[in-house]
């Protein structure tokens, strides 16, 4: 029986990033984003040059993936723009989402990067996500967030996708979470 069209995938696996300085990409997947490293590319009979290649893994329910991301040393990127921004930047990833298991470890993680003096580029709270925006040392765009439940967007995800409110983006009032959220429904206005 021929196929009608492309299968649709479960996810995606993994991402690889080019990396100006692998060292400099590390240090900020590690100590500033919590990713572990699994595994680094070495030479072998089967690869005899390898690049410099690390992998790292998020935490799935306490145990670690094969690699969620990896970074390759490519020294021939360009710099960064100096200010990130999150359209019309010169980068060919926009940004990466990286979601944390709740609102509380969301609003520990924005807690942490603040006390560690990460600028804090774009905060919104998405009709299906709160998100914060960062940037890497590549010029990246990283939207950290949590997922609102379900229920909130499944029945008007277009409505989900085109809501967004910004918020501070300094002081206290950036680790402010308003859990008043909006619940969409085809052919209905949101409520809340």
């Amino acid at each position: 029986m021929p196929q009608n069209g492309p299968v649709t995938p479960t996810g995606l696996n993994h991402l690889v990033l080019n990396v100006r300085d692998l060292e400099e990409s590390h240090r900020f997947w590690t100590e500033i984003i919590g990713f572990k490293q699994v595994g680094e590319l070495k030479k072998s009979p089967t690869r005899p040059n390898p690049p410099k290649m690390r992998f790292y893994s998020a935490d799935h329910g306490g145990k670690l993936n094969h690699h969620d991301i990896a970074l390759v040393e490519n020294k021939e990127l360009p710099e960064p723009p100096k200010e990130w921004g999150m359209f019309g930047m010169p980068v060919a990833v926009n940004h990466i989402a990286i979601t944390l298991p709740d609102r509380d470890a969301w609003l520990r993680q924005l807690e942490y990067l603040q006390q560690r003096g990460v600028k804090f580029n774009r905060r919104v709270e998405h009709g299906m996500t709160h998100s914060l925006y960062i940037n890497d040392p590549n010029g990246y765009g990283v939207e950290l967030l949590y997922e609102l439940p379900r229920d909130v967007w499944e029945g008007d995800i277009d409505a989900a996708l085109n809501y967004a409110v910004a918020r501070p983006t300094e002081g206290d009032a950036a680790l402010h979470d308003d859990q008043d959220v909006p619940v969409f429904r085809a052919g209905q206005p949101a409520t809340a």
